[in-house]
């Protein structure tokens, strides 16, 4: 059974307070370590630190991964039931902590507000999902009288752990992208140790808080800040039997040094969408969609809309109102119920999204809108007439920034957005079932949104994608599938 403790802050509709901590622990074997806090955290917003934390090196990375050894047998034998409540204890208390948590995001992550309460949500949903999941445990009866030889022989297949997990996620989600890992490992029975994005540290340290006042086994989790080099040995020890890494392309990098373990891997896209002659819904709704897909959380999703391919009979109308829309998104604090476009996350990410533009401008691009950066402020960026062997074009912007282009032709347009060295989900706004079974045959993607952008997202769903943008599924069962593995039992009756 899960201990309860009494929640720090309410829900009661009151604003939440304007500050984190001055300094967070780190989580070894379970338990909080209050080191010295030698790496600061910024407010992405106005720059300042914010909060510090600990940043431990490869000795104590090496002491997680001991622990997290040790305590395969206890989390294999940790009930079913037992791993259910610990997971329902987490759901309870994101619930008393959502402003805390939304705050956190707003703070470290430079994510407008109403995103913030949004990731929350999402992370609630995914412990949630894995709650229920965790007495569910996947298996098979098989039927192996297939001839004389064979009869009465049964078989049986369960799914058992398959041990430590290492992992290790990016910025952009600091809570439901380590939930995404977290609570599939729990319901699985699998030991981890986590590294997070060192530019947003905080929500995964505030996950492992509260995973700490649990009676998980000794040595079930370990939440750690270190360096990409002294993280080499989550990516090497043999001791791991899974990697799971949602990052950039680097990830294949590490899938080549890690190996005979398991390696997951989640690296980004360009998303594209498409809207058909009929879209299968008024105008208005398209466009709002599209401009929720391509500028929430200024852009800095993995499924953000990037090409907008729009058939030439909407072209001129679509055009002018997204041009309107996109004008009209108020960029600024992110700590404003009003705001809409927030900060990106550094000044560097913000630079080069900005070079991007101006190269593709210099090569014929036109701009529809967006004006001047202001630091890691940048406004949200419409453009058109993009050259097709552009970095805006070929690679992932990861900020405010989308592309139109026309089509003629239903299959000149899936061809184009298979024209890519990503592959991670796509959207199709079309009347036609028979589009939306061909884009759903042809599209060269992990998954095919009909009737919406491909930025939509649900915590049960398989997720992920091929070529450039990764290896293997995530969404809870997904997940717990990849963290565990066949055994079969024959039994002669």
């Amino acid at each position: 059974m899960a201990k309860r403790k009494h929640s720090k802050t309410s829900t009661d509709g009151k604003q939440p307070k304007a500050s984190l901590p001055a300094s967070y622990p780190w989580y070894l074997a379970n338990k909080a370590v209050a080191a010295k806090a030698d790496l600061d955290v910024l407010d992405k917003f106005s720059g300042k630190v914010a909060t510090r934390v600990p940043l431990v090196g490869a000795a104590e990375v090496r002491k997680a991964i001991v622990a997290a050894h040790k305590a395969r047998d206890a989390m294999a034998a940790f009930p079913p039931d037992a791993r259910r409540d610990v997971l329902e204890h987490c759901v309870r208390r994101f619930r008393e902590r959502h402003d805390e948590l939304a705050l956190s995001l707003c703070i470290e992550a430079g994510k407008p507000i109403k995103d913030a309460r949004g990731e929350v949500d999402r992370l609630i949903d995914t412990f949630r999902i894995a709650a229920g999941e965790a007495t569910r445990p996947p298996g098979d009866v098989m039927n192996l009288e297939l001839s004389p030889r064979t009869r009465g022989y049964r078989g049986m297949v369960k799914r058992v752990p398959v041990g430590v997990c290492s992992f290790i996620t990016p910025f952009n989600f600091p809570l439901n992208l380590v939930a995404h890992k977290v609570a599939p490992a729990i319901a699985a029975g699998c030991p981890f140790v986590l590294k997070p994005a060192l530019k947003t540290p905080v929500g995964a340290l505030i996950i492992g808080e509260v995973l700490a006042e649990t009676d998980l086994p000794k040595g079930a989790f370990s939440v750690l800040n270190c360096s990409n080099e002294d993280a080499a040995i989550l990516v090497e020890d043999e001791r791991i039997a899974l990697l799971s890494f949602t990052g950039s392309l680097l990830g294949w990098d590490l899938k080549s040094r890690a190996g005979r373990k398991k390696v997951t891997l989640e690296l980004g896209g360009n998303a594209a969408c498409i809207v058909d002659a009929d879209p299968g819904a008024d105008l208005d709704h398209v466009v709002d969609r599209l401009v929720f897909g391509a500028y929430y959380q200024s852009g800095q999703s993995c499924i953000s809309v990037q090409r907008i391919l729009v058939h030439t009979s909407l072209y001129p109308a679509l055009r002018k109102q997204l041009k309107q829309k996109v004008a009209e998104l108020r960029m600024g604090d992110p700590r404003d119920e009003k705001t809409f476009i927030g900060p990106v996350i550094d000044e560097d990410a913000a630079r080069r999204i900005e070079s991007w533009v101006t190269a593709a401008e210099r090569k014929g691009a036109k701009r529809l809108a967006g004006g001047k950066r202001k630091g890691n402020l940048l406004p949200a960026m419409l453009l058109e007439k993009v050259p097709r062997d552009s970095d805006l074009y070929r690679k992932e912007a990861f900020g405010p920034v989308a592309m139109l282009e026309p089509f003629d032709d239903f299959d000149q347009a899936i061809d184009r957005v298979n024209d890519s060295d990503f592959g991670l989900q796509a959207g199709v706004f079309t009347a036609s079932l028979a589009h939306a079974m061909r884009a759903w045959d042809r599209l060269d993607v992990g998954g095919v949104v009909v009737g919406d952008v491909p930025s939509f997202r649900v915590d049960n769903m398989p997720y992920g994608g091929v070529k450039l943008s990764g290896l293997g599924r995530e969404g809870v069962r997904h997940a717990i599938e990849d963290m565990t593995e066949p055994r079969l039992l024959v039994v002669k009756t």
